[in-house]
C-alpha cells in the first residue's frame, strides 16, 4: 500500500490501480466488441476518416482500442475524446470547471500529491457536491476520496487533465495562508527556536515541514509568485528587518518582522542558493530552482553585507511563462512592420536600450522567436539565460572561468551563426567584436543602458568606438520602457486638466474620440489600480541623413531632433497614444519618462 497523508488525515491507495484511461477506451471500442458507438461519435465529431481507417487497421492488426491510437497519436483533441468517451459511459463532460467560489476545506485532508497522481478533485458547485475526474475507470480512487470526506453520494463529471490540475493547484493555493498571517499565529517562544533542520523542498504547495522558518520562506516565495511579483527584498535595518515585493516594476511592503527573525530567514535563503552561510562580509550570488503548483521558477539570489547585515534580493523567473510575440510587446501596427523588417536584415546591429527591468531581453527574445527557423543558426550569450528557446544555442557567461561576454562573442563566431544575441554590451572590447560580427555577415541583437535611442549612439562613441564604425554597423536602436496598465475592473473615466494634456503632447480637441481614464483599486489589483505592464518604444533607423549628421557630432539632443524630422516617434509620444487607447495613465508615462507632475495635477 501507498500511503498520502493530510494534515488530518491519510488516504491509503494500492499503487496500482484498476484500468487506465487507455484500457477504459480500449473496452468501449475492442474490436469485435458488438457496436461502435464510440466510433461513430468519434467520426461525427469530425476525426479524419483516413485517421479512423489507419486506427482501424493498427487495431485489427495488434488487438488494441481504435480510440487508443487515435490518443497516443494525437489525431483528436483530448476534450473532444472525452466528451465521446462521457457519452458513450454516460458520465457529463465538463469542458471549465467551477472554480470562483472554490470550497477549500478539502485540503486539510487529503494531500496534493494524492490528487494530482489520481487527477481528481472534489468540487462545491450550485448544483451540489461533484469529484471532477479524468479517467472514468478510476472508481476506486472516487470511492477512498468520498469516503475520507464523509460523503455518502459518489456524483462525477469527466474533465481534462489541465482543467483537473488547475483547480487542484487552486484550491492549495487558496487554502495557504500568507508569510503575515502565519508569523502573527507564532507566540513568542516559536520565534526564539527558528533555526531547525533544513531540507530540500518539492512542490511548494505540498511543503509539509514544521519547521517554522522554513514555512515562512516558501510562504514568502510562494506569496510572490502569487502576487505576480518579479523580485523579493529582504532588507535588516537597525531593530527589525522588511520584506518588500517589486509588482509591475514598483516596490511595496510587505512584512515587517523582528531582528531576531533575520538571522535564521538569511540563513535558510543562502542554503537553498547554495551560497556560504559563513560568509557574511563579501557580496554572493547563487540560484534556487523551485517548483509551485505546475510552475517552475529559477530565483536569482543575490546578497551584499550592510551596516546592519546583509540585504538580500531574489529575482524570480518564472520559466514556464511563454515568450511573447511582436503583436505582444506593445507596438502599434506601424512600428510592427518596422520592427519585422529590421530584424530580417541579412546582416548588422539592432540595439534595445533602457534602464534595468524596462522589458529590453523580452523585446529580444519575441525577436528571436519569430526568426528562429530550422534555416537560421541562432547563438546568444546571456546573463542570465531567462528563457530556454528550442532550436537556439544559448550560452550562459560565467565570469569565474573567464567565459566574459566577450570571450563568449569571439567563439561564437567560430561557430557558423546567422544571428547572434549578446546580452549585454558593457565594454569597448564586446562592442568591438560586436561590430566586427556585424560587418562580416552577422545579424546582432544586443542590449545597452541609455535613457534614449539616441544616446546610444553617444554612449558607443562614449566606450572608444569610431562613429565611422557606429554608422557602418549599426542599423537601428530601439529605447523602451515599462508602463502599467489600468486594471479594467476598476479604471474611472475623468477629464484631465490643460496642464497635464500640455505636458503630454495632447490637443484637448483630441479628447471628443477618446476617453481617459485614470486609477481607482479594488481587490483584483491589490488597490493599486494597475494590474500588468506594457511596453512603450521609440525606433531609431540609422537611415543615410542620420549617419551623416552621426558623423558630425555624437550630440543626443541634435540626432533625436533630426529623427524626429523624418517621423521617429519618441517615448513620450508612444505613451501619449496609450493613454489616449485607456491602456494607462499619464502619470504613469510622466514617470517612465522622467517628467514629474504634481499628484493634485495628474489627478485633477
Amino acid at each position: 500500500m501507498q500511503t498520502y497523508k493530510g494534515e488530518q488525515g491519510s488516504l491509503e491507495a494500492p499503487v496500482r490501480r484498476g484500468p487506465s484511461l487507455m484500457q477504459t477506451i480500449a473496452a468501449v471500442d475492442a474490436p469485435g466488441r458488438a457496436g461502435t458507438g464510440l466510433t461513430a461519435r468519434l467520426a461525427a465529431l469530425g476525426v479524419p476518416a483516413e485517421a479512423l481507417a489507419e486506427a482501424q487497421a493498427l487495431a485489427r492488426a495488434n488487438g488494441a482500442g481504435m480510440a487508443d491510437i487515435l490518443v497516443q497519436k494525437r489525431l483528436i483533441p483530448e476534450e473532444k475524446l472525452l466528451a465521446a468517451l462521457g457519452a458513450e459511459c454516460g458520465i457529463p463532460f465538463w469542458k471549465e470547471l467551477p472554480t470562483d467560489h472554490i470550497n477549500t476545506g478539502f485540503t486539510s485532508l487529503v494531500s496534493i500529491g494524492y490528487l494530482k497522481k489520481q487527477k481528481i478533485v472534489p468540487l462545491e458547485t450550485p448544483e451540489g457536491f461533484v469529484v471532477a475526474i479524468h479517467d472514468p475507470a478510476n472508481f476506486q480512487a472516487v470511492d477512498d476520496l468520498c469516503r475520507l470526506l464523509g460523503r455518502r453520494e459518489r456524483p462525477v463529471v469527466l474533465a481534462t487533465q489541465e482543467e483537473i490540475l488547475a483547480a487542484i493547484n487552486l484550491a492549495y493555493d487558496l487554502s495557504r495562508s500568507t508569510a503575515k498571517e502565519f508569523f502573527q499565529e507564532m507566540n513568542e517562544e516559536s520565534t526564539d527556536s527558528l533555526i531547525s533542520e533544513i531540507e530540500e523542498t518539492g512542490d511548494l504547495l505540498d511543503e509539509t515541514s514544521d519547521a517554522p522558518i522554513i514555512k515562512l520562506v516558501n510562504l514568502l516565495l510562494s506569496g510572490a509568485i502569487k502576487d505576480r511579483a518579479s523580485d523579493i527584498h529582504i532588507e535588516p535595518y537597525q531593530s527589525a528587518m522588511k520584506v518588500r515585493y517589486r509588482i509591475d516594476g514598483i516596490l511595496y511592503d510587505i512584512l515587517s518582522l523582528p531582528r531576531k527573525i533575520y538571522s535564521p530567514l538569511v540563513s535558510r535563503v543562502k542554503v537553498m542558493a547554495k551560497l556560504n552561510i559563513a560568509e557574511k562580509r563579501l557580496p554572493q550570488d547563487g540560484r534556487i530552482e523551485i517548483k509551485i503548483a505546475d510552475r517552475s521558477v529559477d530565483i536569482r539570489v543575490s546578497t551584499i553585507p550592510t551596516a546592519f547585515g546583509e540585504r538580500v534580493v531574489l529575482r524570480l523567473l518564472d520559466k514556464t511563462a511563454s515568450i511573447l510575440m511582436l503583436s505582444d510587446l506593445g507596438m502599434d501596427d506601424r512600428k510592427i512592420g518596422l520592427f519585422e523588417s529590421l530584424i530580417k536584415s541579412p546582416y548588422g546591429i539592432i540595439l534595445v536600450t533602457g534602464p534595468t527591468g524596462s522589458g529590453k531581453t523580452t523585446t529580444l527574445y519575441a525577436a528571436l522567436s519569430s526568426i528562429n527557423s530550422a534555416e537560421v543558426n541562432i547563438i546568444t550569450i546571456e546573463d542570465p539565460i531567462e528563457y530556454q528557446i528550442d532550436g537556439i544555442g544559448q550560452i550562459q557567461v560565467n565570469p569565474k572561468i573567464d567565459l566574459t561576454f566577450a570571450q563568449g562573442l569571439r567563439s561564437i563566431v567560430r561557430q557558423d551563426p546567422d544571428v547572434i544575441l549578446v546580452g549585454e554590451i558593457r565594454d569597448r572590447e564586446t562592442a568591438e567584436i560586436a561590430i566586427q560580427s556585424s560587418l562580416t555577415g552577422h545579424l546582432v541583437f544586443s542590449t545597452l543602458h541609455t535613457n534614449d535611442a539616441a544616446s546610444a549612439v553617444t554612449r558607443l562613441i562614449d566606450m572608444g568606438i569610431e562613429p565611422f564604425l557606429v554608422t557602418s554597423s549599426v542599423i537601428a536602436i530601439i529605447a523602451q520602457r515599462l508602463v502599467r496598465v489600468l486594471c479594467p475592473k476598476c479604471k474611472e473615466a475623468y477629464i484631465p486638466d490643460d496642464e497635464s494634456l500640455a505636458n503630454l503632447g495632447v490637443d484637448k480637441r483630441h479628447l471628443e474620440n477618446h476617453v481617459l481614464y485614470k486609477k481607482q483599486g479594488c481587490a483584483a489589483c491589490m488597490n493599486t489600480g494597475y494590474r500588468g505592464r506594457t511596453a512603450i518604444f521609440e525606433i531609431l533607423v540609422l537611415d543615410d541623413p542620420i549617419k551623416r549628421l552621426i558623423l558630425k557630432t555624437s550630440d543626443s539632443n541634435q540626432i533625436a531632433d533630426e529623427a524626429m524630422k523624418r517621423g521617429m516617434t519618441n517615448l513620450l509620444a508612444d505613451g501619449a497614444q496609450k493613454v489616449l487607447a485607456g491602456i494607462t495613465t499619464i502619470e504613469e508615462v510622466f514617470r517612465v519618462t522622467r517628467i514629474i507632475k504634481r499628484e493634485t495635477d495628474l489627478e485633477a
